[in-house]
């Protein structure tokens, strides 16, 4: 009935999240609410956790994309379940050090890093740092000196891999702001120096084909693709690549018309061909990362919010007016973006209208749908739109000066909330007069 296995309705009728009744959240947090399943959430990273225990012999490590949804308590749970993390900015990182996160098992990414963000990394031995351009690795051997220590790396490559997906979110082909590419000789250049520099470790190699996918056949193209590398750099330079790291991307389930594969699978078919590869290449096979986010995040969460009008305009649409919109959910306005969403307080009623979901920013493309299927909503209703656990909060704004909302666990009927939603004194808090 619905996109995520850990919604139901109970006996009021009303829409639940992980045992919790989504009205009752409502009332007692307010609106606009983002809310996350915790135990779904865990289960999400167990999956993924057993896959590289089944698949490569516990010879890998799972680390959760943080950019999907980052606070403390995510962190945390990472942490509790023996995940990674992947970081990219001064801020993810920073909030994975405030809870003690284990630096060994961090990954910082990033494609502009900032030399702050760079001594950050180095002065608290993060695990990996993952190169995207020479000036960053010119600029990282500068400072590791400086420290006195060794920095391990890996460098993103792009694979040049087509991952069907939108424009936006491709980031493996040529044409991208991220990565040494292969086809140009770069990525091989940039191997070269990094073995010749004194206080850089070259430990693996990264790739990223893309968010969102749903064929299996891409992910196994890349991973071919970055064992030859591998192979190739053994060969001309003698430099063993102990890691690779084989990115995220795993599609999931936003609206019926989607068809993920199951996870396990993607980790089944890539490890297979990895195997075969580095036996045909007599090379060992390396230390497997994967970095999923969204599909940790996503499927469980959720965003609640009040109706404030319904508008109809005779043969045209009928918009349903929300408490928010595009500040705390900008991916249909930057990708179009297809959500289910559901009357909170009549889930159990079928959906009988066509609507477009507007939220209430100062713009006419401040929408959350169009042409969405909905029970009858009127004025002081709950709408609750699905899969919102990843990008939503950590892509969300003060536009119009609106105040992020709040995030709350629920795990088994319980609440907690874990990130506070903002006060009017937040917004004003680093203004000068």
């Amino acid at each position: 009935m619905f996109v995520s296995k850990n919604l139901s309705v109970n006996e009021k009728g009303n829409l639940t999240i992980g045992g919790a009744d989504t009205v009752d959240l409502a009332k007692k947090y307010g609106t606009p609410l983002y809310v996350m399943d915790e135990e779904l959430i865990r289960e999400h990273c167990r999956s993924f956790k057993q896959s590289i225990d089944k698949y490569y012999n516990g010879n890998g490590l799972v680390c959760y994309a943080s950019k999907a949804f980052c606070c403390k308590a995510i962190c945390k749970a990472m942490m509790d379940e023996g995940i990674g993390l992947d970081v990219v900015s001064e801020g993810e990182l920073y909030t994975a050090l405030s809870v003690g996160f284990p630096v060994e098992k961090i990954c910082f990414h990033g494609n502009n890093k900032t030399d702050d963000e760079l001594l950050l990394a180095v002065e608290n031995n993060v695990g990996r740092i993952i190169v995207d351009n020479i000036f960053e690795l010119e600029r990282l051997n500068d400072i590791a000196e400086e420290k006195g220590i060794k920095a391990n790396i890996m460098f993103r490559i792009k694979p040049g891999v087509d991952a069907h997906t939108h424009d936006f979110v491709k980031t493996g082909q040529i044409d991208s702001k991220f990565g040494f590419a292969l086809e140009t000789g770069e990525a091989f250049e940039a191997v070269k120096k990094a073995v010749s520099l004194k206080n850089i470790n070259l430990v693996g190699l990264h790739c990223h084909i893309g968010s969102q996918i749903f064929d299996i056949d891409p992910f196994v193209l890349a991973a071919e693709i970055m064992i030859n590398f591998i192979a190739d750099i053994k060969s001309k330079l003698g430099h063993e690549v102990k890691e690779l790291n084989l990115g995220g991307g795993f599609g999931i389930k936003y609206t019926e018309d989607d068809s993920p594969v199951a996870y396990d699978k993607y980790m089944e078919n890539v490890s297979v061909r990895v195997k075969e590869l580095c036996a045909e290449k007599n090379i060992e096979l390396p230390f497997i990362l994967i970095e999923p986010g969204r599909s940790i995040a996503a499927p469980a969460g959720i965003t609640l919010y009040t109706v404030g009008g319904v508008k109809h305009i005779p043969n045209i649409r009928t918009y349903v007016s929300i408490d928010g919109g595009m500040c705390d959910n900008p991916r249909y306005a930057l990708y179009k973006s297809k959500y289910e969403a559901v009357v909170a307080n009549k889930a159990s009623q079928p959906k009988n209208t066509t609507v477009t979901i507007a939220g209430k920013c100062c713009e006419s493309g401040d929408l959350i749908g169009e042409g969405m299927q909905l029970q009858e909503a009127v004025p002081g209703d709950i709408v609750a739109v699905l899969a919102t656990g990843a990008y939503n909060y950590s892509m969300s704004s003060n536009y119009n000066r609106l105040r992020k909302p709040a995030v709350v666990f629920v795990n088994k009927g319980n609440s907690r909330v874990v990130v506070k939603r903002e006060t009017l004194d937040d917004i004003i808090r680093n203004d000068e007069e």
